[in-house]
């Protein structure tokens, strides 16, 4: 049957749509790394790692020297007190696990004597000392440019030719301020690459294996809490791939179900049914989706992500799945209304077949097409309804999704940081895409009408 399949019409129109195979090249490469999720190598925890400092920028862009020199602060204070905690230790496993507190995921203190260690920290703090000596000479050039251009300022509104002295002193102090700054601005720059590089011999960036997964998890930078943005946006891949799957194979079999059978059997059945759809369709679907998920809120079975991260997903099927069905139930008793009037069917019930055999043997087999289609639509739609319902907070809960990525993220975006807002997006957008392109070649290739 597979073979028949491969070699069928439809198969080879769709295996020479060349963007419909780079669609499926993309799409199994989302497929693996969501099977990565979900055998564990791709973990949660690996999300909630602290990797770098705060809303550190990724991959080809750095951070100003003020910040570059505020994150040297941070981490060369954070060795510090493990350190000073350390000294009152006698046992060398005990100095090791306060040591290894500083950790970074794979990036960690060097394991070393303790004398060796405390040299290097020791050298830290001389670089530190160089290096606060020349930001403070030339924080006070900057301070000495703005009070004296505001007095040469009030000087010029109460009377400029009384103060003509005051005001070419003022701007001879500004002068002066000026042309040292460049200079100040080079030698800060120097003394913060020793402090950098004093640090990288104290907590040195791993290589090997270990570096190309440290380089992996920091190529996108971190959030606002150090944590890796590249693994929030490939354990998303998983969650995605998690809701998109369920929600579409629920409502596939739902709305076939009840579009077949209200189409087949007519009468009461197809009045209730189409009564079921006229109602969920004169609400609009955000509204409708926001509602079902909040009657679970607060409920101690499903929103409690920390104790049972399964079940917090669970309001989530549920509000698509009570929804999305609709689409697919009408498309599919519209092909079942032509189906059933056809010479095979009419024969099969005049043989004897039941009609519920019928309908099940001969009629729905004949919606595939429609089903592959509409799991394609339905796996996109669900995906980005999650987005929608993650970023108003309605969506999933203690665990990483593009759209807790976009709402936790979006704040940053007005100072400039689009690092996670803009994977998540990336993530998202070549998903959607390449499931766009995919269902468009499934109907040219399997809708009769699209038949050359």
């Amino acid at each position: 049957m597979i073979r028949r399949f491969l070699k069928g019409r439809a198969a080879r129109k769709l295996r020479r749509n060349k963007l419909a195979i780079a669609s499926m090249a993309v799409i199994s490469v989302y497929v693996f790394v969501a099977l990565l999720g979900f055998v564990g190598v791709i973990s949660q925890a690996s999300t909630q790692e602290r990797v770098l400092p705060d809303k550190t920028p990724g991959w080809l862009e750095s951070k100003p020297v003020d910040d570059r020199a505020a994150d040297a602060i941070w981490l060369a204070d954070r060795i510090g007190a493990r350190v000073e905690r350390a000294r009152e230790e006698t046992d060398p496993e005990a100095v090791r696990r306060l040591l290894d507190e500083v950790s970074m995921a794979e990036r960690s203190i060097i394991d070393a004597p303790f004398e060796e260690i405390e040299a290097l920290y020791a050298t830290v703090q001389a670089e530190l000392d160089e290096m606060y000596e020349v930001f403070d000479e030339k924080d006070l050039a900057v301070d000495d440019i703005i009070s004296s251009q505001l007095r040469i300022q009030r000087y010029r509104e109460r009377d400029a030719e009384r103060f003509a002295d005051r005001i070419a002193e003022a701007e001879q102090t500004i002068a002066e301020a000026q042309a040292r700054v460049p200079d100040l601005s080079v030698a800060a720059e120097s003394e913060l690459d020793d402090v950098e590089a004093a640090l990288e011999s104290l907590m040195p960036t791993p290589d090997g294996l270990r570096g190309a997964v440290y380089t992996l998890r920091t190529c996108l930078g971190s959030d606002n809490q150090g944590r890796s943005i590249m693994m929030k946006a490939l354990f998303s891949v998983r969650i995605a791939f998690q809701i998109g799957f369920v929600v579409a194979i629920a409502c596939v079999i739902l709305g076939t179900a009840l579009g077949a059978a209200g189409a087949f059997f007519a009468g009461w059945v197809d009045y209730g049914v189409m009564y079921l759809v006229s109602v969920l369709s004169s609400v609009p679907s955000l509204v409708l989706l926001a509602v079902i998920v909040y009657i679970f809120f607060g409920s101690p079975i499903f929103d409690n992500p920390a104790e049972r991260p399964g079940l917090a997903l669970v309001p989530v099927y549920a509000a698509m799945g009570l929804t999305f069905w609709v689409g697919t139930c009408r498309v599919i008793r519209g092909e079942v209304m032509k189906i059933k009037g056809l010479e095979y069917v009419q024969a099969a019930t005049s043989i004897g077949f039941g009609r519920v055999y019928t309908l099940v043997k001969h009629v729905v087999p004949n919606t595939a097409h429609l089903m592959f289609i509409n799991f394609a639509l339905l796996f996109i739609g669900a995906i980005k309804s999650e987005v929608i319902l993650s970023f108003l907070g309605l969506g999933v809960k203690g665990q990483p999704s593009w759209g807790r990525m976009i709402s936790q993220g979006k704040d940053d975006v007005i100072i400039g940081f689009f690092w996670e807002v803009g994977a998540a997006s990336v993530f998202m957008f070549g998903l959607v895409l390449a499931f766009n392109i995919l269902t468009d070649a499934l109907q040219d290739a399997f809708d009769p009408r699209h038949v050359d």
